[in-house]
């Protein structure tokens, strides 16, 4: 079932962080705005879809592309298709894309000092 996205950002203060926490969330979008930030630092560069599929292990073929296709239908990542045999597929950020730098080098400072498995003190006695 697909969400309501806000059409306008006027309805309570802490509304703009839910409407982009609706455009940044699911399991993969960050992790993937994460490594063309980290793998393709200048404005031209970009990852194919299999380089990013290896950076995520995890991820299965089907999510990463679900994840690509919303994150181009919300203008944060360019897709650029070559007419060769076999297709090749290429993932840059845009403009708006590279404006969530901030935000993910933030989110992946606070995962480096604090996601790390908790030591209990009845563990480290």
């Amino acid at each position: 079932m697909a969400r309501t996205r806000h059409r306008s950002l006027d309805c309570s203060p802490g509304c703009a962080v839910e409407a982009t926490l609706q455009l940044i969330d699911g399991k993969w979008k960050g992790v993937i705005l994460y490594h063309l930030l980290a793998e393709a630092p200048a404005p031209e560069d970009s990852l194919r879809f299999n380089a990013l599929r290896r950076r995520m292990p995890n991820v299965t073929q089907r999510m990463l592309t679900n994840q690509l296709r919303e994150l181009e239908a919300d203008g944060f990542i360019h897709r650029t298709v070559y007419a060769e045999v076999p297709p090749r597929v290429e993932y840059r950020l845009t403009e708006r894309g590279r404006s969530l730098e901030p935000v993910i080098r933030a989110l992946k400072a606070w995962g480096d000092a604090h996601a790390a498995p908790a030591v209990s003190t009845a563990d480290a006695a």
